[in-house]
């Protein structure tokens, strides 16, 4: 029984460790995408979290530090309680 449980309690930490590398990836591309498009920003961290956020939603983010919002439909149509743009 003790065994049983060790197996799977192994199996469990395994795909739990693949899984989180994914999403470390991901979280990878995003962070370099979103530093380029935010080079220039007034404030930065603030560009920084907003990018973040819609490249983790929308899996894109636009070329270049402003404009080009239409390489990713979904980065630009996103908006925000106030109904404007939320991705810089």
């Amino acid at each position: 029984m003790k065994l049983a449980f060790a197996a799977v309690l192994l199996m469990c930490l395994v795909l739990s460790s693949s899984l989180f590398e994914v999403s470390m990836a991901r979280s990878g591309y995003c962070s370099s995408m979103c530093a380029k498009r935010c080079a220039r920003a007034g404030m930065k961290d603030r560009c920084l979290r907003f990018c973040g956020i819609c490249c983790t939603k929308c899996k894109c983010v636009p070329s270049g530090t402003y404009g080009n919002k239409h390489e990713c439909p979904c980065y630009r149509d996103m908006k925000n309680s106030k109904g404007k743009p939320k991705c810089p």
